[in-house]
């Protein structure tokens, strides 16, 4: 179910008033939740339900088992139950193919045919985020962080919770958990935040991202047919296509929660005003680079080893982040892209490189224009395409005549839009400003208005785009 579609806006109203008008103990709270949950996961293809429930009683169980032994080799043990059965799962269903089709095409480069077929898999939307949410409980568990869940209840609602479930934010257990244990009152003041993240993030997905779709898809799907200023804007938009998009999801979600008296993480603070790619990656999908810190980064050594150890760190971090994307070449690209671009920045730090500082605005500029040609890789169709768009983005043979590839109309409302998310975002980045604004019952009223005649008035409705990170 789209957070973007006309069942969603029955089926939220719906469990909302269930939820806090007909039941009124916390598990027939929960219960309700679990059901919606499925009904909302389900909506897509109910057969992938099994996996989700599959997965949830594999953890539960494993953390049971591991909360009452003391051998270390027999928790080691669970621990790897685990997670081999929570990548195994997501291995086969988003890399199987990936793997043959690698298997067969480095034999074809030897000269080799290799007759092997591969399988139709369909991904199941939402399983990079639920395994990743479901392993952090059983390896915090293990590393004796967290106290095991004797609820099974809550523990299978924590991992189907249906605001975060598709597209996160990738919740701890040490978080959301206990969350469901509580006893949860309605708060008007906390819904009316919710309502408001929910029609930002409407905003930000219906009229933003998915209007400048439109131009991308234009560009990304003929790379072969665009040079110049073309590429080059589409790249642009695409960089805050995929924000709108999925900072807009992750909007949805945490108003959504709110509604039900649960607190997500935060996880976009305005990534495009860092000054550098680490500082971008503290604040780009945050739950996701925490979680790669946590459970990958720091595991390896992190930096408490040698320079060389810890650059290697970086980039094996970076570049399983970008696999974790997609099964693609190009997501390694892009991950290797920002691992190198991270251990520059760590040398540099440790050794003073570099002599002299930029400017804050050449700083955030420079660091702007490295993740719009990361972002190259990521939106790309493939190795391919990809170098021939960045090759057409520097030839400007043909001059401004191929620019108008839409209406001047229509590129001037876009250009107007990623304008007024600008500034929305550089007002955003004083401490509560906007919330100091919206306390000025005029200013939040007008502000409501504007953005519901916004979505109505020029928001995608007819060719409306799936979320992006449904893919992943």
């Amino acid at each position: 179910m789209l957070f973007n579609s006309l069942a969603f806006l029955v089926f939220l109203p719906t469990v909302f008033l269930l939820y806090w008008f007909l039941l009124k103990e916390n598990k027939g709270r929960n219960v309700l939740l679990l059901l919606a949950s499925y009904l909302f996961y389900g909506w897509w293809d109910w057969r992938f339900l099994s996996l989700i429930i599959f997965s949830s009683l594999v953890d539960y169980l494993v953390g049971k088992r591991m909360a009452g032994e003391d051998n270390e080799q027999r928790r080691k043990r669970l621990l790897f139950i685990s997670i081999f059965v929570n990548l195994g799962l997501l291995g086969f269903f988003k890399y199987f193919n990936f793997f043959i089709d690698s298997f067969i095409n480095s034999f074809d480069f030897l000269g080799m045919n290799l007759n092997i077929s591969t399988l139709y898999i369909i991904l199941p939307v939402g399983i990079s985020f639920y395994t990743f949410q479901t392993m952090s409980y059983t390896i915090d568990l293990y590393k004796q962080e967290i106290k095991p869940c004797n609820d099974p209840l809550a523990f299978f609602t924590f991992v189907a919770f249906f605001p975060q479930l598709v597209a996160g934010p990738i919740e701890r257990a040490s978080h959301l958990l206990p969350q469901f244990y509580k006893k949860r009152n309605f708060d008007y003041t906390q819904a009316v935040s919710g309502l408001r993240l929910i029609l930002w993030g409407m905003f930000k997905k219906i009229v933003i991202a998915d209007r400048l779709a439109e131009y991308v898809n234009i560009i990304y799907s003929d790379p072969a047919a665009h040079t110049g200023l073309p590429v080059i804007l589409g790249t642009i938009f695409f960089a805050f296509q995929i924000y709108c998009d999925f900072s807009g999801y992750s909007d949805i979600a945490i108003g959504t929660a709110r509604l039900f008296g649960f607190d997500l993480m935060t996880n976009f603070r305005t990534p495009y005003f860092s000054k550098t790619i680490k500082e971008f990656w503290s604040r780009w999908h945050i739950s996701l680079s925490t979680w790669f810190r946590d459970y990958v980064y720091i595991p390896l050594g992190g930096n408490r080893a040698s320079t060389s150890r810890w650059i290697t760190n970086l980039m094996i971090t970076f570049v399983v982040s970008g696999f974790w994307h997609g099964a693609n070449w190009t997501f390694v690209i892009w991950g290797a892209i920002h691992g190198i671009v991270n251990g520059i920045e760590a040398l540099n730090s440790k050794f003073q490189l570099l002599k002299f500082r930029l400017p804050t605005i050449l700083q955030v500029m420079l660091t702007f224009t490295i993740v719009c040609f990361a972002w190259i890789f990521f939106r790309a169709n493939s190795f391919g395409d990809a170098i021939l768009i960045i090759q057409n983005a520097v030839d400007f043979s043909n001059g401004l005549s191929n620019v108008k590839i839409i209406s001047a109309f229509d590129l001037a409302i876009l250009l107007l839009l990623v304008g007024f998310l600008i500034s929305t975002e550089l007002i955003s980045q004083s401490d509560n400003t906007v919330e100091k604004l919206l306390k000025n019952q005029t200013v939040r009223y007008i502000s409501y208005i504007t953005l519901i005649l916004l979505i109505v008035f020029f928001g995608v409705f007819q060719n409306k785009q799936d979320f992006i990170y449904f893919q992943f």
